[in-house]
């Protein structure tokens, strides 16, 4: 069972990523899925995706978990019976889980040129201190992208707009950590964003 990475960013934190690796047969052979969820992953037209969702609940597995503790609320924000804060995320081969006491959020992404097409859509404030000659300006619109999509998923909040409500401190790609805000309702949040590059891949979560 490839478990790629555990990390524990504090003592209520924990983050599992998973490498992707095994068939869609030996991913589900070994775990229970609800009958919802199993109908959800027999509609999946991507292989891809139907192994992105069973990789989660490998990593559910992981923290002790099974897919019957996990539910939905209507704004579509996971939650575990037990009441600890989850947040999920699959890109193409890795998925990751963070779980925590205090709420949470996080996002891996595959390192694409195209990012910066869409980099406007997403990025305000950030413009005033990413260069488009730095050799590593992909890294950081990826790590931006990232924290700003694990902000959403904290929030979990209707109407939150990446370009209007959310904004990254500036930050080295080797500092690994900054700090992010979502300015919403005329109230500011402040978070701890974390973040760590692999295989040309992207992670960040974040927390209080």
């Amino acid at each position: 069972m490839p478990l790629y990475k555990t990390l524990t960013p504090n003592a209520q934190t924990t983050v599992k990523i998973w490498k992707i690796t095994e068939s869609y047969d030996e991913l589900i052979a070994p775990i229970t899925l609800k009958p919802q969820n199993m109908q959800r992953v027999l509609g999946m037209k991507s292989e891809l995706h139907q192994r992105g969702f069973l990789s989660v609940r490998h990593l559910l597995a992981e923290f002790g978990y099974t897919d019957d503790d996990l539910f939905y609320d209507e704004n579509g924000k996971p939650h575990l019976k037990d009441g600890k804060h989850i947040s999920i995320t699959h890109s193409f081969t890795f998925s990751g889980v963070v779980v925590s006491e205090d709420v949470v959020g996080i996002d891996i992404e595959k390192q694409r040129d195209k990012i910066g097409v869409i980099a406007h859509k997403f990025m305000g404030y950030e413009f005033e201190y990413l260069n488009k000659r730095d050799v590593d300006y992909i890294n950081k619109l990826t790590v931006v992208w990232c924290i700003k999509e694990s902000l959403y998923k904290l929030f979990a909040t209707p109407g939150l707009s990446f370009l209007k409500h959310t904004l990254v401190i500036p930050f080295t790609i080797e500092e690994a950590s900054t700090v992010s805000w979502i300015d919403y309702n005329n109230k500011k949040h402040r978070y701890q964003a974390e973040f760590l590059e692999f295989e040309g891949f992207t992670c960040a979560y974040v927390m209080p």
